[in-house]
C-alpha cells in the first residue's frame, strides 16, 4: 500500500521522538459546522491524527458518552453521505490524518466498493470497524487496500494468545484498547499494562496507540510510557454535550493541555 498522510505523520512523530495524540469526536453531533470547526482546531491545537465517529443507532462498542452523541447526531439528521461532503470541506484547510470510526453495517449498506471509493476521493486515511472480528476482515480488506485506506486493528487485554496474529496483519498502527467494556472516561484502569504490552512490543512492526478512557492530560502522560501514541474520546465528546455551540474553544484548551503533557515525556 502506498504510504498515506497517516503513515508520513507517525514517521515524523517517530524522528522528532514525540507521541502521538488521536483525537475522536462524533460527526454531525451539534451540526457538520462544529464537527469541522472542532476537527480544524484540533489539527491547529496538537491533535496528530482525527478519528470521526460514523453515528450509528446501535454502537456496542460506546459508552453512554458516545451512545448519546450517536443518537444526538441521528436526530440532527446526520448522515454518512452528509459527513463525505463535510470531510470534503475540511480537506480544502488542513492536511491532518483522519480516520472513520464506524460499525461494519453501515459500511456494507452504503456499499464496501463505493465506500472505500468515497474515502479516497474525499481524503480519509484509514477506518476503524470495533465490531469487525479479525478474522472476519477479509470481508472489507480487499476493498481497502484498493483504494489505500488503512483497516486497523484493534487488540485488548482479551486477546492475549491472538495478538501476535493480529499484529503481523495490521497496517497503519494497532490500536490497543486500554481495558475490556465499552469507551468512556476512567479514573482508574484495572489492566497490568506491562504485561498487555509486552506480547504487543514484542510482536507488533508498527506504532501503537492506546485508547478507551484517558480523559485527562495526567493520564495521557501516564498510558504514553507504553505506547507510541495516545487516542481521547470520551471526554472530547463530553465537552460538545456540555458546552454545545461554545464547545469549540474548551476544546481547544483541553487538546493543548494534552499535547503540552505529551511533549513533557
Amino acid at each position: 500500500m502506498a504510504e498515506n498522510r497517516l503513515d508520513k505523520r507517525f514517521k515524523e512523530l517517530k524522528s522528532e521522538n514525540r507521541k502521538a495524540l488521536i483525537t475522536f469526536i462524533t460527526a454531525g453531533d451539534g451540526g457538520y459546522e462544529l464537527t469541522e470547526k472542532a476537527v480544524l482546531n484540533m489539527a491547529e491545537s496538537g491533535a496528530d491524527l482525527i478519528e470521526l465517529g460514523v453515528p450509528f443507532s446501535d454502537p456496542i462498542a460506546e459508552g453512554p458518552v458516545i451512545q448519546k452523541a450517536s443518537e444526538r447526531a441521528l436526530k440532527n439528521g446526520t448522515t454518512l453521505e452528509g459527513i463525505f461532503k463535510m470531510i470534503e470541506r475540511i480537506r480544502q484547510k488542513t492536511q491532518v490524518p483522519l480516520l472513520l470510526m464506524m460499525y461494519l453495517n453501515t459500511i456494507f449498506v452504503y456499499g464496501t466498493e463505493r465506500f472505500f471509493a468515497q474515502c479516497k476521493e474525499t481524503g480519509i486515511d484509514g477506518v476503524i470497524v470495533p465490531d469487525m472480528p479479525f478474522e472476519e476482515k477479509d470481508e472489507i480488506q480487499g476493498a481497502a487496500d484498493k483504494y489505500g485506506i488503512h483497516n486497523i486493528s484493534l487488540v485488548t487485554p482479551a486477546s492475549e494468545g491472538r495478538i501476535q496474529m493480529i499484529s503481523a496483519d495490521a497496517t497503519g498502527f494497532l490500536y490497543c484498547v486500554s481495558s475490556n467494556g465499552v469507551t468512556g472516561m476512567r479514573s482508574k484502569f484495572d489492566t497490568d499494562f506491562s504485561s498487555f504490552f509486552a506480547p504487543i512490543h514484542k510482536y507488533a512492526k508498527l506504532p501503537c496507540a492506546v485508547g478507551f478512557g484517558i480523559s485527562s492530560p495526567e493520564s495521557a502522560k501516564h498510558m504514553s510510557q507504553y505506547c507510541d501514541g495516545v487516542i481521547i474520546g470520551s471526554a472530547i465528546v463530553h465537552l460538545v454535550e456540555e458546552y454545545k455551540e461554545n464547545a469549540v474553544a474548551e476544546i481547544e484548551k483541553f487538546v493543548t493541555s494534552i499535547r503540552t503533557a505529551l511533549d513533557e515525556v
